[in-house]
């Protein structure tokens, strides 16, 4: 029986699933949380339910992925690696290079490196587990599957910047997207929770967590996104800025005396819900504390009114709207900002019923019955993806 692992690596954390294939029946999973830091957290969670959780000091990426493999033999779910025989990687940016998933072989990993300037918080670390498990598992076929890839047939008016063209064409300075995985999971789910094929459906995804996007699709295709040249623009994030006037960027740097790769560390990892709360990235930190904290309300405020902002133009953009779907972290569980950003959005006949929606990280319908629009939540599954993506370019 083949197994095939998937792989979805940020900078401090590395989330994996293994898969019995062509079943796709999930045998393990896990994550490896707070890398390089102490307190490192390992979990895995077993077929049966079993969870298992070990923490130990300053967990490397390489060691969280010997850990990954070594557990999968001391658990018992599997007795040879060998059984191992696909791993797919998610690697964020993809540029104009790769419009699909791609076997990696020298040149493609080269290439994934060299695509760093687009998605600099991610290639890179993407990119080095893959050598890391070519090393582990040298007999296993290695694909990667690409965020920006959703994205390949965007319309040019809508990943264009207005900027000379020669730089389009020079430097490839457009939109590119991020998030496409967990996108495209969500549409093909949606459309099946609707009994429609997405092929006749207008959606609106909402993949709103530490990182978020907002994705538009028109009868199965991605045609706008929020995220741009990279992940750092777009809606209001975790630490992330989102959109901001480049102007203001380049005065701050003088005011501050900083470089602007300084200045891009900033908005990257200072900015967003942290910079604005002053005290966490994390929504459910700040709905804790928006009674007695003002910086914490109005962060809130202000990451419901970018995601209502983007939401507003696609449905423009799109002339009209079947669903509205919400996933990922903040996605799946914010309940009470589920509802806020429906509440803006109620002119467009856009409603959530509160005794539907107060639940968190189960799929499920929670428009009223008989709305002409309907709101989901649909988790995310990145990795179902990923190994379907493996499946089809090794077999």
């Amino acid at each position: 029986m083949a197994k095939t692992l998937a792989i979805n690596a940020g900078s401090s954390t590395l989330k994996w699933k293994l898969f019995s294939m062509p079943e796709e029946k999930v045998i393990a999973s896990g994550l490896v949380d707070r890398l390089n830091l102490p307190g490192s957290i390992f979990k895995v969670k077993l077929a049966d339910g079993k969870k298992i959780t070990d923490t130990q000091d300053n967990i490397t990426n390489e060691l969280a992925a010997a850990m990954v493999l070594t557990r999968l033999k001391s658990y018992g779910i599997v007795k040879h690696l060998s059984e191992i025989t696909g791993v797919g990687h998610r690697i964020v940016a993809g540029g104009e290079v790769f419009k699909d998933s791609a076997v990696i072989t020298p040149i493609v990993l080269k290439q994934i490196k060299e695509l760093k300037d687009y998605a600099p918080l991610h290639n890179p670390v993407q990119a080095y587990y893959v050598e890391v498990f070519q090393k582990l598992l040298p007999e296993a076929k290695q694909v990667a599957v690409f965020d920006t890839s959703l994205y390949a047939d965007m319309p040019a008016v809508n990943y264009m910047y207005s900027i000379p063209y020669e730089y389009y064409e020079k430097f490839g300075a457009r939109k590119y997207g991020a998030h496409g995985t967990s996108h495209r999971y969500v549409a093909h789910r949606t459309a099946e929770l609707l009994g429609k094929p997405l092929e006749d459906l207008k959606l609106i995804t909402l993949h709103l967590g530490s990182g978020s996007s907002v994705t538009a699709f028109d009868h199965g295709h991605a045609i706008d996104t929020s995220m741009g040249f990279t992940p750092l623009a777009g809606a209001m994030m975790g630490t992330r800025s989102g959109d901001i006037d480049a102007s203001l960027v380049a005065f701050l740097a003088e005011k501050l005396h900083k470089t602007m790769p300084e200045m891009i560390d900033v908005l990257n990892n200072k900015s967003g819900l942290l910079g604005i709360s002053e005290l966490s990235p994390d929504q459910r930190d700040l709905e804790q504390t928006q009674d007695e904290r003002p910086k914490s309300k109005l962060a809130l405020q202000m990451f419901v009114d970018r995601v209502v902002r983007y939401v507003g133009s696609y449905i423009a953009e799109l002339g009209g709207l079947d669903a509205i779907v919400f996933t990922a972290g903040s996605g799946e569980n914010g309940v009470e900002m589920r509802q806020a950003v429906a509440d803006k959005l109620s002119y467009f006949g856009i409603a959530i019923d509160p005794a539907k929606n107060d639940f968190r990280g189960e799929e499920h319908i929670v428009s009223p019955d008989g709305s002409h629009i309907k709101t989901l939540v649909v988790p995310t599954n990145e990795e179902l993806m990923i190994v379907r993506d493996v499946e089809r370019l090794t077999k």
